[in-house]
Formats: structure tokens, C-alpha cells, sequence
């Protein structure tokens, strides 16, 4: 199966393609939406809520039943869930019914599903393709979410502008109706499980943190990653307030910003997709860390007409959060056996996301008591402050060259 892993992740990514861009035109859609509607960090801060704080509670154990489920089947209806809430929204803007709750119930709902699917797809990865391609499937999926990336602003700031936010909604259920559809022409296998084993959830919650335990680093890995997104997250969702009142930017300037990460991230995504590399990819994650936190200091000290520089450095950040996203994928991907892989990676997003939650939560009092532009600084002296930990601590090291050894060693196809 895995000898023909380049044809099946051809027709598994030409749907997810459709539905990325779809979701990321929506999701920029109602970001931009709010921004105009109210102007307020605090409601933009909510939003990011309701879109986090689900998938960050469900993934503490919907990874046993990721684990236990069939994947491919798990995948299409979550993606058919995703779907049915977008409509139903879409259907109280058409009635022009709609109030800022039933926004956050389809973000929470949205969220519900890609707790489900996010990690179903990646725990499937490591069945599907060479240990040593792992690496450049993630830089594949990076560029993907890249392209969407900078499609996803312009389509959303030009369809806002030509049509209403019902008719925009539609976009994501056509979206998630092309990705289910292109999943029923591959075969996704299921990792093999112990026979006579019964299944217990508490237990299997269990055996998947051990298995982070077991590899020495990793939880380390795991700590300085769910750290950094604390002190990234409330600076991410402050962007499009950034380009609205410091520099006194509109919905276009918004969406050029969101471009330029985009395209900053599809760089990143190409240079770790189109070629395998022998790099200790820890190392890589650790300088990726100190590059976000210094263009998040130089944004924060930028004057108001300094636009073009906070443009061209929201590029540099997507190069640097791609690189990072790809490489720290492929780490947990290699030393984490296929049959608990859904329960590690559905643990990571849970940890990583539900301190961001309480990071969103004072991104109203960071906004109004210390200012939008003192937070970037303050969020990115932090970042860097993470980045040189990493790289004294030894256990990370060895995990590194262990991955490096392991990738290196795989065969190639």
C-alpha cells in the first residue's frame, strides 16, 4: 500500500484542497465580518473561543475513538457534520435572523468536528507513506493550508463585499462535500489491534500518554510547544485589529496582511515538501521559535506608517509557523507507533489549544490596559524566551538525532 502512497495522497489532497480553501474563505469571511460589525477585541477574542476551546476539550479522549474507528469513515462525517451546521447558519443570515450566539454555535460546532477529523487524517499518514517521506507529506499539507491561505483573505474580503455572508456559507458545504466524495476512492488502512483486547477508554487514554512518556524529549517537545502557543495566540487574533488601528488599514489591508502570511507559509510548506532533507528537525522547531518571537517584537515597535514592514514581516512569521508545523508533525509522527498516534496527536492539539483558550481570555484586557502593539512585543520577547530554553535542554537533542537517525535510515519511494 504504501509503495503507491503518492497516487492516494494525490486524490486524498486534491479534495482536502477544496475543503481548506472553502473553510479558510469562510473562516476570514466571518473574521472580517466581526472586525467591521463590532471593532471590538473582545468579541473577536470570543469567536477565537468557540473555535478552540471544543477541540481542545474533546481531544483528551476522542482520540481512543479515533484510534478505535474506522479512519476514512471517521473523517467523512466529520466533514459532513462541519458541513450541516454551516448550512443551517447560513440559512439564518439568509432570514436575516442572525445574532453573534448563533455565530459562536457554528464555530463550536466546527471545532466539535475537526476535533474528529484533524486527528483521524494525520494518524493515518504514517500507514499511508515511507517513514522517510513523512516529512515532506507534512510540508505538502502545510503548503495546501498555505495556498488557502492566501487565497482564503482576498476571496473573503471581495465576497463580503460583492454578496452576503448566507451565499459565502455555502462555499464551505460544497467544500466539505468534494473531500468526502474524493475519500471514497481510497483505501485508508486501520492500524492492527491487539486481539482479545477490550476496549476501556480510561485505559486508552492512558496508554497514550505513556507513549509520550516512553519517548525521552517528547514530553519536553509537547511543553515548550503548548507554552509558545499560549504567548502566540491573543497576538494572533489581535492581526486585524493591528491593521485597523495602528496603522489605520480597512478590510483590504486586512486581507493583504492575512496574503502575505499565507504566501510566507506556502514557502515554508514548499521548502519542506518538494525534497527530503537530513536535518534534525527539533533543532529546526527550536529556531523556528526564536524567529517568530523576533517579528513579533519588531511588529509591536513599528510606528503607524510602518504597514509595508508589518506586511512583509506577517510573511516571514508564515515561513517560520509552516517550517515549525511541518517539522513538528514528522517528529511525533516517526517515534509514535500508528496504533496510538490518533491518542497522542489528539491529546497535543487538546494541550496545545486549551491554554490558548486561556491566553484568548485576556486578549480584551492586553488590547485596552497594555495596548495592541506592547502585546506583540511583550508575546514575542516570550516566544524568544522559549527558543533558547529549547535549546539548552539535552533530552530535546537526543530526540532529535534519534528522529534524524530513524528518517535517514528508512527506505525512500
Amino acid at each position: 500500500m504504501k509503495k503507491d502512497w503518492k497516487r492516494t495522497f494525490a486524490i486524498i489532497w486534491s479534495g482536502q484542497f477544496f475543503s481548506i480553501l472553502s473553510s479558510a474563505v469562510v473562516g476570514y469571511a466571518v473574521v472580517f465580518w466581526l472586525s467591521l460589525e463590532t471593532g471590538s477585541a473582545e468579541i473577536l477574542a470570543t469567536a477565537a473561543i468557540a473555535s478552540l476551546l471544543p477541540q481542545s476539550l474533546l481531544g483528551f479522549f476522542v482520540g481512543v475513538y479515533i484510534d478505535r474507528w474506522d479512519r476514512k469513515r471517521t473523517m467523512i462525517l466529520a466533514d459532513c457534520f462541519i458541513a450541516l451546521c454551516t448550512l443551517l447558519l447560513a440559512i439564518s443570515f439568509w432570514t436575516d435572523h442572525i445574532v453573534l450566539w448563533e455565530i459562536y454555535l457554528l464555530l463550536v460546532c466546527r471545532s466539535v468536528g475537526s476535533a474528529f477529523h484533524m486527528p483521524a487524517m494525520q494518524a493515518s499518514v504514517p500507514l499511508l507513506a515511507p517513514e522517510s517521506q513523512l516529512t515532506r507529506i507534512a510540508g505538502i499539507d502545510q503548503m495546501i493550508e498555505s495556498v488557502s491561505s492566501i487565497a482564503g483573505p482576498a476571496l473573503g474580503a471581495l465576497l463580503l463585499a460583492w454578496t452576503g455572508m448566507g451565499t459565502i456559507l455555502l462555499l464551505d458545504v460544497a467544500g466539505a462535500a468534494i473531500a468526502c466524495i474524493t475519500l471514497l476512492f481510497v483505501r485508508i488502512p486501520n492500524p492492527q489491534r491487539a486481539p482479545g483486547v477490550r476496549p476501556h477508554l480510561l485505559r486508552e487514554m492512558r496508554e497514550g500518554l505513556q507513549a509520550i512518556r516512553t519517548v525521552k524529549g517528547l514530553g519536553w517537545l509537547f511543553l515548550l510547544a503548548v507554552s509558545a502557543t499560549f504567548f502566540i495566540m491573543p497576538v494572533g487574533v489581535m492581526f486585524p485589529l493591528m491593521t485597523l488601528s495602528h496603522f489605520g488599514g480597512d478590510a483590504m489591508d486586512m486581507s493583504i496582511v492575512e496574503m502575505l502570511w499565507g504566501g510566507g507559509a506556502l514557502a515554508g510548506g514548499a521548502i519542506m515538501g518538494l525534497r527530503r532533507y537530513r536535518i534534525n528537525q527539533v533543532l529546526l522547531i527550536n529556531a523556528m521559535y526564536g524567529l517568530l518571537g523576533v517579528c513579533f517584537i519588531a511588529s509591536g515597535l513599528l510606528s503607524p506608517q510602518g504597514f509595508v514592514f508589518f506586511a512583509i514581516l506577517s510573511a516571514i512569521e508564515g515561513i517560520a509557523g509552516s517550517v515549525y508545523r511541518a517539522a513538528f508533525v514528522a517528529v511525533v509522527q516517526t517515534v509514535i507507533d500508528p496504533s496510538l498516534l490518533g491518542r497522542v496527536l489528539s491529546l497535543y492539539f487538546s494541550l496545545n489549544l486549551l491554554p490558548s483558550v486561556l491566553g484568548l481570555l485576556g486578549t480584551g484586557f492586553l488590547a485596552g490596559s497594555v495596548g495592541i502593539s506592547r502585546s506583540f512585543v511583550i508575546s514575542g520577547a516570550l516566544v524568544c524566551t522559549i527558543g533558547v530554553l529549547s535549546f539548552l535542554l539535552p533530552s530535546l537533542s537526543r530526540l532529535g538525532r534519534k528522529v534524524a537517525a530513524a528518517a535517514n535510515s528508512a527506505p525512500s519511494a
